[in-house]
């Protein structure tokens, strides 16, 4: 991991901010998708969006927000939920297994 970029606080020496930084980064979770699903990323929050790709089964995603979008029923439920799982990558929630019907992160703005 490089350190460049990385301002230092006042009364704060590099290794903190390195320490701090990778606390931040391994802070991210990762939520399996419905087992036997191959599933579509759409590019927005909804089926009206375009397929940029298909997750293979056993997938793992991050969520970084939550979207209200087309309702979908899946394995986890019906639900307007859609999970951000990158930078304009959406499925939907009731695909993914976070363990509640509602919204676990931010809405996306």
């Amino acid at each position: 991991m490089s350190v460049e970029g990385i301002e230092v606080a006042e009364g704060e020496d590099e290794a903190e901010a390195v320490t701090m930084t990778t606390a931040t980064t391994t802070a991210l979770r990762y939520y399996s998708v419905a087992p036997g699903v191959r599933l579509n990323v759409r590019s927005g929050p909804g089926t009206n969006y375009t397929v940029v790709r298909i997750l293979a089964e056993g997938a793992k995603v991050p969520i970084f927000c939550q979207s209200p979008g087309t309702t979908i029923t899946g394995p986890y439920g019906t639900s307007n939920i859609w999970d951000n799982i990158d930078n304009g990558e959406y499925v939907s929630d009731t695909y993914v297994n976070t363990g509640s019907d509602g919204y676990i992160r931010p809405r996306c703005s």
